[in-house]
């Protein structure tokens, strides 16, 4: 679908720079611009890509405007209205309702008939999906569970034992929600697992992303607030809570019992152990470690960046000095 310009910034009440029948059809970087694409402009770092961009027109705030030599739509925050207008262009594929025929579905499972069951998927009996829910291919959903309506698992999703998803939540491959928690329990003979018999409730609006792995609680649930988003290849270990609107990067480790509150940003390979607390509106930085409760908002921090390596021993060695010290 094609926009102009000024159909654009009249839409999400824009000032607009240049010729306001311009067309927009789709959306591009600014390396990559072309006739009839639309790109944004939100670091200053990319100056020189701006002044050279073959886009037809870009999304700027007022302060950047002498930098543009195309069109421009004027925001004071251009990736937020990105995400309104990419939508716009680039609207998600409609749920055309239907079962494949190869999907395995279980007679006492309950489906919406507004829902779409994509082919090799497992369906279990004690299975609830609600309205324009989409199922891609090759997801296994057995246990009690209830995706509420909405919702999106787009392929390869493995959900068991209990688990409740929320309306509008995204779900993308990979993902394994349900599975046990590393529970066991040292013998005089080795381990011995714990049962576990708790479940998962992830709320609405909630994203995950792919190969994100979020265990079942031992006795109580884990929870996953609404809103919150969850990216690629995270590990969140049962009975842990994660408050709404928190987001969490790649490569992040949450061990089991983890009490994460509101508002928090939490960056890729970030580990935090066991049984503690961490309040609203904190922000932990890359590979930091945490071991011990945060009380207080603000930025924490726990890595060292990487140096030449001559440089990094004698770092350690002063380290080491100071220790002994």
């Amino acid at each position: 679908m094609t926009y102009t310009l000024g159909d654009l910034a009249a839409r999400y009440g824009c000032d607009l720079l240049g010729d306001p029948n311009i067309e927009i059809s789709h959306f591009s970087t600014l390396d990559s611009g072309q006739t009839g694409s639309l790109s944004f402009f939100s670091s200053r770092s990319y100056v020189k890509k701006l002044r050279e961009t073959k886009a037809s027109a870009v999304i700027i705030r007022p302060d950047d405007i002498e930098h543009c030599s195309v069109g421009a739509i004027i925001t004071d925050d251009p990736y937020l209205l990105y995400s309104k207008i990419v939508e716009l262009l680039h609207p998600l594929r409609v749920i055309n309702p239907g079962i494949s025929e190869s999907a395995a579905i279980e007679k006492n499972s309950n489906i919406s008939d507004s829902c779409y069951i994509g082919p090799l998927t497992s369906i279990s009996d004690g299975v609830k999906i609600n309205e324009n829910v989409y199922i891609g291919p090759g997801c296994v959903i057995h246990g009690d569970i209830e995706i509420a309506r909405n919702s999106r698992l787009h392929a390869n999703i493995t959900i068991i034992n209990s688990v409740k998803i929320g309306e509008r939540t995204q779900i993308h491959p990979g993902v394994v929600i349900g599975a046990d928690g590393f529970g066991n329990v040292k013998t005089l003979n080795g381990w011995k697992k714990i049962n576990q018999i708790g479940g998962v409730i992830i709320g609405d609006d909630v994203e995950i992303g792919s190969n994100t792995t979020i265990d079942r609680g031992s006795i109580e649930n884990t929870v996953i607030e609404n809103g919150v988003r969850l990216d690629n290849l995270i590990q969140i270990g049962h009975n842990t809570v994660i408050g709404e609107h928190t987001a969490i990067a790649s490569s992040a480790a949450i061990a089991g019992s983890v009490n994460i509150g509101k508002n928090c940003m939490i960056a890729g390979q970030v580990g935090i152990v066991g049984h503690i607390e961490i309040c609203d509106d904190v922000r932990i930085n890359g590979a930091a470690v945490v071991t011990k409760d945060i009380k207080k908002p603000g930025i924490y921090s726990g890595s060292i960046p990487f140096e030449d390596d001559k440089k990094w021993k004698k770092l350690v060695a002063k380290f080491k000095r100071s220790l002994t010290n």
